[in-house]
């Protein structure tokens, strides 16, 4: 079975530190030392090397930069590395600060910026120019020669201030914190087990809603690579708050029992072989919920769990059924899962559609969607729309001939930035949203069985004609 080379950010390092109180994953407070750069940066030093970073510094500078790591090498759908930068800076005569930068660059395309890809992939050198000189390709080559790193190469690269990582080393370095009473409003991360899991760059506001006992909608425009992207690594960072998640996926339900063996599972070739044999991977008119990017998911959240975090999937889908019988049986097993698991929170990615808390719509003014369903019979029901980038999705719509027609579609957005974060509005809006959950430039994610991640071509694929 071939490989697809996807990634996501949820980095493993060695982290410390937790405290009592659970606010959000993203502080907008620095953490400042009440001690001068040359008392604090030793600890800083010390804190990187034990906990297993190679590192080079600058000379007469507090800074060092980590060297790459690789993570998830033997995943059969991620691969991705990161680093670290860091660097004290003073806050007055007997004051500083420790700013952390991380770089990430991943087989991924999801974090890619539209426009980028000449940069990732063009050589540069021609018979007129053998240097490549000021091609991309000889800025890292002369990078290499200059400073001996190994440069990694990938599909798409980010770059962002980590103050969640800040926070954590503040706690673990300064001698004065556990003397300290913290104030109600100070940034609060806290991290259970010493499973040291790092789950990237935090999603802005996703900690406010996303908690025990409360159900999250996500409504979504299939595929796109982001959006799986953006609920595993939201899942990541609410399950290191030792808030267990249980992932709800618009598939049809009889693939539960499929979902959960591969979830349990070391990922090998069989595994693989059995989730992927169900007929859902080969429909004719593949509409984004099948796509490489769900499965990239999957595995994601199957990684999770390995690692011992309490992480779950259920579908919820019911086909045959259409139209308003289909969202009643959604929105029956949405709340049959909320209120079967009161202490867990729930991530529910479906349609924009089948998200919204508001009766009708312009074809069809007494339509009830699932939200609206989920929302009459239970609280802390919470939609968000999806919001981003102009971009590609591949989406299934009728042609002018009236046919199902299927493929890679440009998508219209706004541009909000690069990094994901939840907005909540000030009302639920007419379309019945609480708020916006917003993945950047989107890309589109083909069918998995378009990449190569489908294994029926195998012999171990044929072994159940089910």
């Amino acid at each position: 079975m071939r490989r697809m080379a996807l990634g996501c950010l949820l980095l493993l390092a060695t982290l410390s530190g937790c405290t009592s109180r659970f606010v959000d994953f993203a502080p907008d407070e620095e953490a400042l030392y009440d001690q001068p750069i040359d008392e604090v940066w030793p600890q800083v030093r010390e804190y990187f090397a034990a906990n297993g970073f190679t590192f080079r510094e600058t000379s007469g500078m507090a800074s060092l930069e980590t060297e790459w790591r690789e993570e998830f090498a033997n995943s059969r759908v991620a691969s991705y590395w990161h680093r670290y930068l860091v660097i004290a800076k003073p806050e007055g005569p007997h004051r500083c600060k420790v700013v952390i930068t991380r770089d990430t660059r991943s087989a991924n395309s999801a974090l890619r910026a539209p426009g980028s890809d000449l940069l990732w992939s063009v050589d540069g050198r021609t018979r007129d120019n053998p240097s490549g000189l000021g091609s991309q390709t000889a800025i890292l080559l002369a990078q290499q020669q200059a400073d001996g790193a190994s440069v990694i190469l990938g599909n798409s690269h980010q770059m962002a201030r980590d103050m969640v990582l800040e926070w954590r080393v503040f706690r673990k370095i300064s001698p004065l914190l556990a003397h300290r009473t913290k104030s109600q409003d100070s940034p609060d991360v806290r991290v259970h087990q010493d499973a040291s899991i790092e789950c990237g760059v935090p999603v802005l506001g996703l900690g406010k809603l996303a908690r025990a006992g409360n159900v999250v909608l996500l409504g979504e425009v299939h595929g796109t690579q982001q959006v799986p992207h953006f609920v595993a690594q939201s899942t990541c960072q609410v399950a290191t708050q030792g808030i267990p998640v249980t992932v709800g996926l618009e598939v049809p339900d009889v693939n539960q029992e499929r979902l959960d063996t591969f979830l349990g599972s070391a990922g090998q070739e069989l595994d693989w072989a059995k989730l992927m044999e169900s007929p859902f991977w080969r429909s004719p008119y593949p509409d984004g919920r099948n796509s490489e990017g769900v499965v990239y998911l999957l595995d994601a959240l199957r990684k999770l769990r390995a690692q011992g975090l309490d992480v779950k999937v259920f579908a919820y889908d019911r086909p045959p059924l259409e139209g308003e019988a289909r969202e009643e049986a959604m929105a029956k097993r949405v709340l049959e899962v909320a209120a079967a698991s009161p202490a867990r929170a729930l991530l529910v990615v479906s349609g924009n559609l089948h998200s919204r808390q508001v009766q009708g719509l312009p074809w069809a003014p007494d339509y009830r969607p699932m939200g609206l369903r989920v929302a009459q019979q239970r609280a802390h029901v919470y939609s968000l729309d999806i919001a981003y980038k102009s971009g590609t999705a591949w989406i299934c719509a009728v042609n002018p001939e009236q046919k199902l027609d299927c493929g890679v579609k440009p998508t219209k957005g706004q541009d909000n930035g690069d990094r994901y974060f939840v907005q909540l509005f000030s009302g639920r809006n007419a379309q019945g949203h609480d708020g916006i959950f917003y993945v950047g430039a989107v890309s589109a994610s083909l069918p998995a069985v378009y990449q190569g991640v489908e294994p029926a071509g195998s012999a171990s694929a044929h072994t159940s004609g089910r």
